[in-house]
């Protein structure tokens, strides 16, 4: 049976640092700040108050790494990114979690910082849990060295905040020690992710990950048309397999990008959007790609009869992503002035390395076609065209949460 696959992976490497600032008393933990909150609609309401902000992050985010990745298709979990700054953040004091939570587009001012980690525990507990037909699991895992002595209220505030696992590794033996995570990666990822890490410096001593990975089934799959040209841009054209289907979908044509919004549901809460711009605007719907504007879109959808084109492609992306998060205010996290206390009780540590690798399939079909047999009578019109044959982009959400998963641009589905 086809599926449509997309998952992520982020990987935080942590080396040690030699300074001596001290713990800041306002930051330290109360041991009763993080209580396990059951009421579903507890959970729903604090994800909800994440959301503004995750989706500035992850537009945010779209830009910088346009602007490095120009005319290469872009894959990447915004969700993951924020999930495992925000777990940096948890241990962070002074300077170095003012500026990671406010990079995350926090205004610390309007949002306590209890509120925010109570926001991310729901939503990974519910995007992990969700109650639907789609497969959605979220983690986070950290890789000790055998010498690092965490403080156990680290590991148990993780643990029950965070629901991160920790796995002893020997960075002293960086073969064995890329094997045993590159083995774990891949498992978790279900096989998607490989070879994550290479070349482990020994001086390493901990490795954040954070992965997401989701399988939807299209609610309407569509059928297989064979060959069809893709206009990567004026002077360079691929084929690729070309999926159809005629049927009712959600769409909107917004003439200021201007640019054409097709709305594709799968089964459970996972929904995408399929932005195609006009001809030579592409710089425009990524200028102009806010939360108000798909605010907006998701208003002015209608329902339209569309005989829609849309290729099947794999896509993947490996990204250092230090330097972005450095534009967007994330700095000291990476020197020597970085404060992560909260992890050993000293500010010893600091991140040298930021990986987000990440894989995208994208097919016709996903689910048995007989599971439900329903009419459908309508008025009989001639289906508006829509084809996807030059590159546009894809946002993928979780409709429970209104979370922003995934965001990619497809340059040229003909490229893995």
């Amino acid at each position: 049976m086809k599926i449509i696959l997309y998952m992520c992976l982020l990987l935080v490497g942590l080396h040690a640092v030699a300074h001596g600032q001290l713990t800041s008393e306002h930051n330290k933990h109360d041991p009763n700040k993080y209580e396990h909150q059951t009421d579903h609609a507890g959970e729903v309401m604090s994800c909800l108050k994440l959301v503004p902000n995750n989706a500035d992050f992850a537009f945010q985010f779209f830009k910088e790494i346009s602007l490095e990745t120009p005319n290469k298709n872009i894959f990447f979990s915004p969700v993951s990114i924020s999930t495992v700054f925000a777990m940096l953040a948890f241990v962070a004091k002074s300077a170095t979690q003012t500026q990671i939570l406010e990079g995350l587009t926090f205004n610390l001012t309007e949002m306590h910082e209890k509120e925010i980690h109570e926001g991310f525990h729901h939503l990974i507990h519910m995007l992990s849990h969700p109650e639907s037909e789609v497969y959605l699991d979220m983690g986070n895992t950290i890789f000790l060295s055998e010498k690092l002595k965490p403080l156990k209220k680290f590991l148990d505030d993780a643990k029950a905040l965070y629901e991160m696992d920790a796995l002893t590794v020997d960075f002293k033996n960086p073969a064995e020690a890329e094997k045993q995570i590159n083995n774990y990666v891949e498992r978790k990822t279900h096989g998607k992710i490989t070879s994550l890490v290479e070349d482990i410096d020994p001086q390493t001593v901990m490795l954040l990950a954070s992965f997401v990975f989701f399988k939807g089934k299209w609610e309407k799959p569509f059928e297989l048309t064979g060959e069809r040209e893709f206009f990567v841009d004026e002077e360079t054209t691929v084929k690729v397999p070309m999926m159809h289907l005629t049927d009712i979908y959600d769409f909107y044509f917004d003439a200021k990008i201007p640019c054409t919004i097709v709305r594709l549901h799968y089964n459970g809460s996972a929904t995408v959007f399929l932005a195609l711009p006009e001809k030579g605007k592409m710089k425009h719907l990524e200028q102009a790609l806010v939360k108000e504007t798909v605010h907006e879109w998701s208003k002015k959808l209608s329902k339209r009869r569309i005989s829609l084109y849309l290729p099947k492609f794999s896509i993947s992306g490996n990204y250092d992503i230090k330097n972005i998060l450095n534009k967007m205010g994330i700095i000291d996290v990476f020197t020597n002035q970085a404060d992560l206390s909260g992890i050993t009780g000293t500010p010893g540590l600091k991140v040298s390395k930021v990986v987000h690798k990440t894989a995208l399939d994208v097919d016709e079909t996903g689910t048995e076609a007989a599971a439900v047999s329903f009419a459908r009578i309508m008025a009989i019109s001639f289906p508006q065209h829509i084809e996807f044959i030059r590159p546009f982009l894809m946002l993928i959400f979780d409709r429970a949460t209104n979370s922003t998963l995934f965001i990619g641009k497809i340059v040229n589905p003909a490229l893995h």
